[in-house]
């Protein structure tokens, strides 16, 4: 990557380096401050844990019920479970303080091999994105040039997780609050290269060859095309990206999020389409933000859903889907009898009234 990627006025000014943790796991960092920025600096941080490299095993199941793929990864259970604040293991590493995964005294953005991830070995890939130092922060609160650096993250390590031979998709997704399960309170996302494609991705993927026989379109595109005539379920409407809440939204608050462009994934969008991008996400998060009364953060999973690799890649089309199971102030919408044991939805409000009140909720 270097120290810039994009082109023209958009070009992003990030550095990346890598280093080997104590027990053979890759980490990245992705550098936008000086004095590594320019180069000027080398990162030659040593992770001095001396840890042996982790026992993980996964393995891929088939549900001959349901044609869906289960993972199994019993190493899993022992991960970190919400660890008090000076053995955060996704803060630096300071003097005088525990060493913790990331091996530098500061950081802008990093990337590294999940320690308990859901795939191992041969099969698939799991990495954890840092998105800033700061434990307090959360992605609605990076600057724009720091929420542009995670988006060159994204993309890079999409770039270089689609090329293993196992992957079938990759998904950068972040899930946050303890409603959610959270298990780790510092602002971070992971990235999962699937060996397999997901259900919701294999469904969207059946439905767009219909769509396509049927009327030579594209599912995706012919989709957000038809919001943004309707106007009706729209959000808001950049030069390059449009947010919109879905026709069937399932949860109390969803909305998704595209480039106007044919995109396959994040690391084919140009260096414009990635600038307007930290802009309106950061946009979109606030208003998430601002949805509930009195609800300072809104937990809630954010999942960048990208083109299959291989087979099919040309039937998928980026875009994110975000939504929050909270249906009220202190009030969360489980999934009982109908949802999990039918997949049958219910929501409890309407799109259309999702999409005006995170219209309503708009910054001045």
């Amino acid at each position: 990557m270097g120290s810039g990627t994009g082109s023209g006025a958009a070009a992003a000014q990030v550095r990346k380096s890598a280093i080997r943790l104590s027990d053979g796991r890759e980490l990245f960092y992705f550098d936008d401050r000086e004095p590594y920025l320019s180069g000027a600096a080398k990162r030659t941080e040593t992770d001095t844990r001396g840890l042996t490299p982790p026992d993980t095993h996964s393995e891929i199941r088939l549900d001959v019920l349901t044609g869906d793929y289960v993972a199994m990864a019993a190493h899993r259970m022992n991960r970190t479970y919400l660890p008090p604040a000076n053995e955060n293991p996704l803060a630096p590493t300071r003097p005088g303080e525990p060493p913790t995964e990331i091996p530098a005294p500061d950081y802008d953005v990093v990337v590294f091999e999940n320690r308990f991830p859901s795939f191992s070995g041969d099969i698939g890939r799991c990495e954890v994105v840092c998105f800033t130092s700061d434990p307090t922060g959360s992605f609605a609160t990076l600057s724009e040039r720091r929420a542009r650096t995670v988006i060159e993250a994204w993309a890079d390590r999409t770039e270089a997780l689609s090329a293993l031979p196992s992957t079938r998709q990759v998904v950068p997704f972040e899930n946050r609050g303890e409603e959610i399960g959270v298990t780790l309170a510092h602002p971070h996302g992971q990235i999962y290269a699937y060996p397999y494609l997901p259900p919701r991705t294999q469904a969207l993927v059946r439905r767009a060859r219909e769509h396509r026989a049927a009327t030579g379109g594209s599912l995706l595109a012919d989709v957000l095309a038809d919001e943004r005539r309707a106007g009706v379920r729209m959000v808001l409407r950049g030069e390059q990206w449009s947010a919109y809440v879905p026709l069937a939204a399932k949860w109390p608050l969803e909305v998704h999020l595209a480039p106007h462009r044919d995109v396959p994934d994040l690391a084919a969008l140009t260096g414009d389409e990635r600038a307007e991008l930290a802009v309106v996400y950061l946009e979109l998060l606030r208003r998430v933000d601002r949805f509930f009364p009195g609800v300072a953060r809104t937990p809630y999973i954010a999942a960048w859903h990208q083109a299959p690799v291989g087979e099919d890649r040309e039937l998928g089309r980026l875009h994110l889907q975000l939504f929050s199971v909270m249906r009220a102030p202190g009030r969360l919408k489980f999934l009982a009898g109908s949802e999990s044991g039918l997949g049958a939805w219910i929501n409890d409000t309407t799109p259309e009234r999702i999409a005006r009140r995170l219209r309503d909720v708009a910054g001045p």
